[in-house]
């Protein structure tokens, strides 16, 4: 039967709102969070990167500090358990912080260094998580040294912003575990993993999963930072013991103690496994 009439413009799929949250345009919401990283990476000339993890709720130490001397004022004459453990909790922030600042000096001193090797590609920039704590860090020392730094977040049910020393051009959202976790691996030449939890960790485990697997090369730097806390954490020769790590595999594990230490062995392993090589390549 004829209509009178026109019909309405139909409008564009890929401008529906609906249809693009819809469960059938779910792979076109997954490329988008690959093709989009790829473009803005490009613009920017980024070459490579240096991923720092870290716990999101490791303070500054000025923060810490005051937290801790409220808490103080605040216990007085209250000595129930709740209190005492607010204490403890307190005092513990402020030794967790020395980590903060760890991070923040050491991604400034790398940041610095890879300046020098100039801008065409940009070399070993920071990447971080893109959120407070460690990750903040890593961004801050980043743009202390004058330099770009990288902020890959995530879409989680509490909300979360992204810390504001993330280059504005560089900062990335995800909605897809997954696909945030494949541009952590992508680009990096070293992951520096300071002190962290369940997230941190869960990097920690798939990116030395894929350098076991040799899906990624084995020219890739994996350093933990902090032994104090990671060998009360996890006991990695306990692995190496009961045969469910090889030799071979504990050493892929680098450690670090200090930002003297883990800056030289960055420095190190960086000239000695990508720019050596790189320009003996050139050379053939």
């Amino acid at each position: 039967m004829k209509r009178s009439g026109h019909l309405p413009q139909a409008s564009l799929a890929y401008v529906d709102p609906v249809f693009m949250e819809s469960h059938a345009a779910r792979p076109l919401r997954i490329l988008a969070e690959y093709i989009d990283p790829i473009n803005r990476l490009r613009r920017a000339n980024v070459g490579d990167t240096i991923v720092m993890f870290g716990s999101a709720r490791v303070h500054p130490r000025d923060k810490a500090l005051a937290m801790l001397r409220k808490t103080r004022r605040q216990a007085r004459g209250r000595r129930t358990p709740e209190w005492r453990e607010k204490l403890r909790a307190a005092q513990a922030g402020l030794e967790m912080s020395r980590y903060y600042e760890e991070a923040r000096e050491l991604s400034r001193r790398i940041t610095a260094w890879a300046m020098t090797l100039g801008p065409h590609p940009k070399r070993f920039v920071i990447c971080s998580g893109g959120g407070p704590g460690i990750m903040e860090a890593a961004n801050r020392g980043a743009a202390e040294a004058g330099g770009y730094s990288i902020g890959l977040s995530i879409q989680l049910p509490h909300e979360q912003k992204p810390n504001p020393y993330i280059t504005p051009d560089l900062n990335f959202c995800f909605h897809y575990f997954f696909m945030r976790k494949l541009w952590f691996a992508q680009m990096a030449k070293a992951l520096i993993v300071f002190p962290g939890g369940f997230g941190t960790m869960d990097e920690l485990w798939e990116m030395l999963t894929l350098l076991q697997t040799e899906k990624l090369s084995s020219r890739h730097l994996i350093l933990i930072y902090g032994r104090k806390y990671w060998d009360k954490v996890l006991n990695w020769r306990h692995m190496v013991h009961y045969g469910t790590v090889s030799e071979k595999e504990y050493g892929m594990l680098q450690f670090a103690d200090t930002v003297d230490q883990a800056f030289e062995h960055v420095r190190a392993r960086m000239e000695a496994d990508h720019l050596a090589l790189e320009s003996e390549e050139q050379r053939r």
